[in-house]
């Protein structure tokens, strides 16, 4: 997906400029310099990712952390969370979901992009529909979660953006 595309995604979701925000599974950044884009720079971004490689070209721009989010981070009073395409290789998604949800301040946001399907692939195990994200994230004590996009996909039919408030 070219740049253009990926804040096309997420910028419904961001509300106001700046604040705190962190990218959980940021890869190589593509959306985490998208949401930086939109927040404008005076927002503070840290970009998480297990592989230390893949954040080598984001490090300066953000504050990249090398760390499993699937772990405790120490991250708090967040204005507001993406989780663009990480959070389908997490099997249980609820233990995560919850830290994401004690990582926000309250009326904070979390954005999530998705494949549109609930059937995975070994490159993608454990993707989960529209549908599925509105009980999973009201499970995990979410509220007002609406759909932002949705946009074609050539690997698993379409993909999607959505947001929820803690």
């Amino acid at each position: 997906m070219r740049h253009a595309d990926l804040v096309a995604l997420i910028k419904d979701g961001i509300g106001e400029r700046g604040g705190r925000w962190a990218d959980l599974g940021a890869g190589e950044g593509a959306f985490t310099s998208a949401l930086g884009d939109l927040l404008g720079p005076e927002a503070h971004i840290t970009a998480v990712d297990k592989d230390a490689s893949a954040l080598r070209g984001i490090e300066g721009r953000f504050d990249v952390r090398v760390a499993d989010f699937t772990r405790p981070l120490d991250l708090h009073g967040l204005d507001g969370v993406l989780m663009a395409n990480s959070l389908h290789f997490v099997r249980d998604k609820h233990p995560v979901l919850t830290a994401v949800h004690a990582m926000l301040r309250p009326g904070g946001r979390l954005i999530v992009v998705e494949y549109g399907t609930d059937r995975g692939n070994p490159w993608v195990p454990h993707p989960f529909t529209y549908a599925q994200w509105e009980t999973f994230a009201a499970q995990a004590g979410f509220k007002n979660t609406r759909l932002l996009r949705t946009v074609p996909s050539r690997w698993l039919g379409s993909m999607y953006s959505a947001v929820s408030e803690a």
